[in-house]
């Protein structure tokens, strides 16, 4: 999913799943209590001469706690936010109507997870609300949405596959682009191999019109921290939408998905890259213009990979 604070997550890398997490999907814990926390707050806006938000504050779950520091940043930050928004977040009043459903199809994805990786964890899920920065994200307490941003709960499969995903990944190597978008990319096809939905975002219909062309461009900045234009953000120098980096690990982590004899390895690996880099070699997706790339500088393609 879509996180807007880019700077938060990048540098906070991925993390293992708490030992004392369920290993059960079933078991997954749904946590409601700072929805409700909020809208009791948000009711007392303009008869209390207190923040009513301090109490949301005070009484947050770790949902709550872990959304503070990039997203919510205090209560103030909040209560100013509220009241500029006050229409927008009534919007969302009810969102959470129906959750149940959702949460049965959220578990049979779950064990399907367990199916294909069953070291997995699974974090509970913190529905809090924050300041319109933040669609979902994880820490090591667990995965937390932002309620506000719901206007229902059609997405909400899809973004709570991905952020569990992301939860299970431990991704080393050095910081740079490729680890970047190995990151987010590998978590959307394995959210897609465990639910069986298809991405349809603008930047995968537009990755694979374009592939020729973005498969060059990448060869060429893969190593840099920069990720302008493959993630968050773009430069505005051609028509491209934001993300494509979602896209091109997409593609890597399939071609390496494809290439093993063992799946249940081949997810192993994905969610456990020990060096981005290498693992794009032995997925072979870009050895055409990896080899194109080093012809013209010059070099060998082993060295490439160095």
């Amino acid at each position: 999913m879509k996180h807007l604070f880019a700077a938060a997550i990048l540098s906070s890398g991925t993390m293992h799943a708490q030992s004392g997490f369920s290993s059960d999907p079933l078991n997954a814990v749904f946590e409601t209590k700072d929805a409700d926390n909020f809208w009791k707050a948000f009711d007392k806006m303009g008869t209390s001469d207190k923040n009513p938000f301090d109490e949301y504050m005070k009484n947050g779950s770790p949902g709550v706690k872990g959304f503070t520091e990039y997203r919510i940043i205090n209560a103030d930050s909040l209560y100013s936010t509220v009241k500029k928004r006050k229409e927008d977040y009534l919007k969302s009043r009810n969102v959470l109507t129906g959750l149940n459903q959702k949460e049965r199809r959220i578990k049979a994805i779950y064990s399907a997870l367990k199916y294909w990786y069953p070291q997995a964890k699974f974090p509970p899920i913190y529905f809090v609300y924050g300041r319109y920065n933040t669609g979902g994200t994880f820490s090591k307490d667990g995965i937390m949405i932002g309620t506000e941003t719901l206007q229902n709960l059609d997405g909400i499969v899809g973004l709570a596959s991905h952020e569990l995903i992301h939860f299970q990944q431990d991704i080393k190597g050095n910081d740079n682009l490729l680890k970047y978008i190995m990151s987010e990319g590998s978590a959307d096809f394995i959210s897609e191999l465990v639910s069986g939905e298809t991405n349809n975002s603008p930047f995968y219909k537009y990755g694979e019109t374009n592939s020729d062309k973005l498969c060059r461009e990448f060869v060429t900045v893969l190593k840099k921290k920069d990720y302008i234009d493959w993630l968050y953000g773009t430069s505005k120098k051609d028509d491209r939408p934001n993300d494509l980096g979602y896209w091109m690990g997409y593609k890597i982590s399939e071609a390496y998905f494809n290439k093993q004899s063992d799946k249940h390895k081949a997810i192993h690996d994905i969610l456990n890259m020990e060096d981005p880099l290498l693992f794009l070699k032995e997925s072979g997706f870009l050895d055409q213009y990896i080899m194109e790339y080093t012809k013209a500088n010059k070099m060998k393609f082993e060295d490439f990979f160095k």
